[in-house]
């Protein structure tokens, strides 16, 4: 059985360590970690993740921009990306059809419950990591 492997981007560091935690301990996932939109988008395209799990809110680029620039490259676009934001509720079902979000998980997020979150999101079988 081959491991997912998944991207996460947020600006907070601390996010970012907590979630690879999680996805990798729980989900027995391969996690790699960037702090910026920019390197996120070179790391999609070099490293071609099964998934990307990111914030919406970073001061260097917004998540919206990331999207669009992500669908316009062709070794990127049909990526699944999950939001994982403080701006959740704000996402409406229009949105993400838009940017093709496979779903969004509000913070704070629950740690125990988060790797079977994404992996519904993404149609993934799910089991606890041995």
């Amino acid at each position: 059985m081959t491991v997912q492997t998944i991207l996460v981007i947020d600006d907070e560091r601390y996010i970012c360590e907590i979630v690879k935690l999680c996805l990798s301990d729980l989900g027995g996932w391969d996690v790699f970690t960037v702090n910026s939109p920019l390197e996120g988008l070179r790391r999609a395209a070099d490293e071609r993740p099964d998934a990307i799990v990111m914030d919406i809110s970073m001061p260097e680029m917004d998540g919206f921009t990331f999207l669009e620039r992500l669908r316009k490259n062709p070794d990127t676009q049909d990526i699944p990306v999950v939001l994982l934001t403080g701006n959740a509720r704000w996402i409406d079902p229009q949105i993400l059809r838009k940017y093709k979000i496979a779903g969004a998980i509000a913070k704070p997020f629950d740690a125990i419950n988060l790797s079977a979150q994404i992996a519904k999101f993404l149609g993934w079988d799910f089991g606890v990591a041995q």
